[in-house]
C-alpha cells in the first residue's frame, strides 16, 4: 500500500512540471470527454472492488486492482494532458477522494468519522491527503473560494459560455436588478459569507438566479426568501427561530443559513463547488448518491444525465452569474455603484411602506424606493400601515427626501389620498354568493384579489385562515373563510 502511495505521489509531482498550454482552437468533443469521465468512474469502481477483494482476504487480487485502479488514473491523466479542454484537476479529485476513502478504510474508521478534521483537509488543502502534500494546486478548487480567485475555479466549459449569453441579452434586466437590490443589502448579506470564507461573487450568483434579490420572492413549491429556502432546509439551519416572522425572508438570516449549507455540503463532497450548488438545488441526498460522495463531478455522465433540467441548468447559472460579477468589464456589462448606506428612520406618523415610497418618489433612484424599502424592512407587509415611532431601515440617498416631503406637505397628503382609495368593483358583482361566507381559491388568485373582491382587509382574512405574512401563500383549492367581510 505504501508503495501505491509513493508512486502516485511520484506521478503527481511529475504533473505539477507540465506547464499550462494555451486554449487550442475549436471545441472539444463531448464524446472524448464523456469517455474520460466514464473511466474515472471505472476506475473508482475498480478501487470498490479492491476494497470488497481485501475484506475477504484475497491481499493479492486487492492490489491487483489498486494497481489497475493507479493505472488507469495514470493514463486519463496523460491523456487529459493532450486534450484540449480537459481539467485535469477532476482526475486530482477523482484520486484524493479515493485515498482519503482508502486511509479511512484502513485506519478503521467510517465515512462520518471526524468530520472537523475531514472538512479542514478537504477546504485549506492541508492534513494528511498525499495528492494535495505533493500538488497543492489540486486544492485550488476549493481553497480558492476563500477570495476573489474564484475566477479560477469557475471553467468557462459550453454550458457556462451558454448561461453567460441568457443572462447578457433577454436576462440582463433580471441581472441588474439583483445588482442593484444586492448593493443595498450587501451590509446584511456579505458578512455571513466572510465570515465563513465564502467569496461574494458565489453569493451574488445564487441571489441572482433564485430571486433576483426580492426579499420576499416565494415559488410555486413553496421555498422563499431571498436565497429560496424550503421549510424542512430553513428549519434545519434555524430558520424557524423568527416566531411569527418566518426568518427565511430575512436577508442576514438566510445568508447565514446558506453559507452554512454551503459549507456543509463541501465537507461532504471532496470540496467540489458544482456538486454543492446541485445540492443546493437537487437535493443533498441526491447529489451524494449520484456523486459517490463527491468522487464523481458535476459534468460526469452518472451524474449530470441522472439530474433533472432545472438542476442541470441551475448551476451552470449560478456559476456565469458569478463570472459576470468578477469580469462584467470583459462582457462590456456596467454595474453601477449605488449610494448604499442604511439609516434608522423613526416614522413621525402613522404610514405604511407603501406611502412612504409614494411619498419618496424618485428622488436619489431614479427607480424609486419600494423595493429596497421592501428588502431592509422585510418583517412589515407593505400594505399595513405602521404605527407613529417605529424603526424603519431607509437608504441614506432617500433620509433628505423624507425629511423635506414626508413629515407634511403635499407629498404627504397625496400619499395618503391614494392609499385610502378603494378599487372599483366589477358590475353585477355587488352581492356575490358563496358557500357559507367562504372563498374557494383559484389558480390566479391571490390574497390581495380576493380581499378587495370580497370587501375586507388582507390582515382579516389572513388572521381568520391562518395565513402567514408577509407572502400570504395560498394555493388552488384552498378554503378561506370570509371574516369581516363586507360582501361575504
Amino acid at each position: 500500500m505504501r508503495a501505491f502511495l509513493l508512486l502516485l505521489i511520484l506521478l503527481l509531482a511529475a504533473c505539477t512540471a507540465t506547464p499550462e498550454r494555451p486554449e487550442a482552437a475549436g471545441a472539444v468533443s463531448d464524446a472524448r470527454l464523456n469517455a474520460i469521465h466514464l473511466r474515472i468512474d471505472a476506475a473508482t469502481a475498480r478501487f470498490d472492488a479492491a476494497v470488497a477483494l481485501y475484506e475477504k482476504g484475497d491481499i493479492t487480487g486487492a492490489a491487483e486492482e489498486f494497481a489497475a485502479a493507479r493505472t488507469e488514473l495514470r493514463s486519463l491523466a496523460d491523456e487529459c494532458l493532450d486534450l484540449p479542454g480537459c481539467d485535469v484537476r477532476r482526475i486530482l479529485a477523482a484520486q484524493d477522494a479515493l485515498l482519503v476513502r482508502q486511509g479511512r478504510f484502513l485506519s478503521g474508521t467510517t465515512e462520518d468519522a471526524d468530520p472537523v478534521d475531514a472538512r479542514e483537509t478537504e477546504l485549506a488543502g492541508e492534513g494528511d491527503s498525499p495528492v494535495l502534500r505533493a500538488m497543492p494546486e489540486a486544492a485550488r478548487t476549493v481553497a480558492m473560494l476563500n477570495g476573489r480567485d474564484l475566477s479560477k475555479v469557475i471553467a468557462l466549459n459550453e454550458p457556462v459560455k451558454a448561461a453567460l449569453e441568457e443572462w447578457l441579452t433577454w436576462m440582463r434586466p433580471q441581472l441588474l436588478d439583483t445588482w442593484e437590490n444586492y448593493q443595498y443589502m450587501r451590509h446584511l448579506m456579505f458578512p455571513a459569507y466572510q465570515q465563513t470564507g465564502l467569496p461574494e461573487a458565489l453569493l451574488f450568483g445564487i441571489l441572482a438566479k433564485e430571486s433576483g434579490g426580492r426579499v420576499h420572492a416565494v415559488s410555486r413549491a413553496g421555498a422563499a426568501g431571498p436565497l429560496q429556502f424550503m421549510p424542512a432546509t430553513g428549519a434545519r439551519f434555524g430558520l424557524n427561530r423568527g416566531g411569527r416572522f418566518d426568518l427565511r425572508f430575512d436577508p442576514a438570516e438566510s445568508a447565514r443559513a446558506n453559507a452554512e449549507y454551503l459549507n456543509e455540503r463541501f465537507a461532504e463532497l471532496n470540496g467540489s463547488l458544482t456538486l454543492a450548488l446541485a445540492a443546493y438545488n437537487g437535493g443533498e441526498g441526491r447529489i451524494a448518491r449520484l456523486s459517490g460522495g463527491g468522487a464523481r463531478d458535476f459534468w460526469s455522465p452518472q451524474v449530470f444525465n441522472a439530474l433533472p433540467a432545472e438542476t442541470r441548468e441551475y448551476v451552470p447559472m449560478v456559476l456565469a452569474a458569478a463570472w459576470l460579477f468578477l469580469h462584467p468589464e470583459r462582457y462590456n456589462l456596467q454595474l453601477p455603484a449605488y449610494p448604499v448606506e442604511a439609516v434608522s428612520l423613526r416614522l413621525e406618523r402613522e404610514m405604511s411602506i407603501n406611502e412612504l415610497a409614494v411619498c419618496l418618489g424618485q428622488e436619489g433612484n431614479p427607480r424609486g424606493w419600494f423595493r429596497h424599502l421592501r428588502n431592509l424592512n422585510p418583517r412589515w407587509e407593505a400594505g399595513n400601515r405602521l404605527p407613529a415611532g417605529t424603526e424603519l431601515a431607509l437608504p441614506s440617498a432617500a433620509h433628505q427626501a423624507y425629511l423635506r416631503q414626508c413629515r407634511e406637505g403635499p407629498m404627504l397628503a397625496l400619499s395618503r389620498e391614494l392609499h385610502e382609495a378603494q378599487p372599483p368593483v366589477a358590475p353585477g358583482r355587488t352581492t356575490i354568493r358563496t358557500s357559507s361566507g367562504s372563498h374557494l381559491v383559484k389558480r390566479g388568485d391571490s390574497l390581495h384579489s380576493i380581499a378587495r373582491r370580497y370587501g375586507c382587509s388582507v390582515k382579516t382574512i389572513a388572521s381568520a385562515n391562518s395565513v402567514r405574512a408577509p407572502s400570504y401563500l395560498i394555493k388552488p383549492g384552498q378554503r378561506l373563510t370570509l371574516t369581516g367581510c363586507t360582501r361575504a
